[in-house]
Formats: structure tokens, C-alpha cells, sequence
């Protein structure tokens, strides 16, 4: 069973995604703060995370968190679900993830289908 971690500032989005990715058979944990995530993965390394790109602190936390993820870990599988093109409509999208300025593997834009999320994870270990 795949160990998840959700780090997004909104609990009830947080929990809704939880609840959809443990029904579909992953463990997941939830962070609310990009402090926390890189305690806990310091902690537990999971499986992949999913992340949010703003934070109340930081509009822009969510893309400092996913450099960091992966400067210390390279092969962890990164998820950003954001809603930033609706709050600033710059236009980011899975064409604008690299290597340096946007390390992730997967971005999908907020609201997200919890159905498709499932099955974008699902992609990831296969």
C-alpha cells in the first residue's frame, strides 16, 4: 500500500483528497504547512506527495517546498494540485514543469476530480 503525503493549507480539501485516496487503498498522511512536510519527511519518507502551491504565509511556499523535496529526495514522485491560476492568472501548467523552477511530475489544477486525482496516482506507481 502506497504511503501518500498531502501537504495543502485548506484542511477540508486536505481531508477530502485523504478520504478519496484511502478508499482507493493508499495510506495517506496530511500536513497543513510546508514546515511540517519536510519534518515528516524527515521522519517517514512517503511514497509521493501531493502539494499545494499556496500557503497563507507564502503564495508561492508550495513551489520553494517541491525545489527542496527534490534536492534532497530526486526520484519522489511530486504532485501539485493548485488553484494559483484562478488567484493569479499567470497560466502554469504541466508544460511549465522542469527540472530546476517547477521539479514535479504531475500538476493539476484545482477543483480537482477526485476520480482522475485517484487515477493520476495510480500512473505514478505503475
Amino acid at each position: 500500500m502506497p504511503y501518500l503525503l498531502v501537504v495543502d493549507d485548506d484542511e477540508e480539501f486536505a481531508a477530502a483528497v485523504a478520504s478519496a485516496l484511502r478508499k482507493h487503498g493508499h495510506e495517506v498522511a496530511l500536513e497543513h504547512d510546508p514546515d511540517g512536510a519536510l519534518a515528516r519527511l524527515g521522519e517517514q519518507r512517503p511514497d509521493a506527495v501531493l502539494l499545494d502551491v499556496m500557503f497563507p504565509e507564502n503564495p508561492s511556499a508550495g513551489f520553494e517546498l517541491a525545489r527542496d523535496i527534490r534536492r534532497d529526495h530526486p526520484d519522489l514522485p511530486i504532485l501539485m494540485l493548485t488553484a494559483v491560476n484562478q488567484k493569479f492568472p499567470l497560466g502554469f501548467s504541466a508544460g511549465d514543469i522542469d527540472s530546476t523552477w517547477l521539479p514535479v511530475s504531475e500538476f493539476l489544477e484545482k477543483p480537482v476530480d477526485l476520480i482522475e486525482l485517484c487515477e493520476r496516482v495510480d500512473q505514478i506507481f505503475r
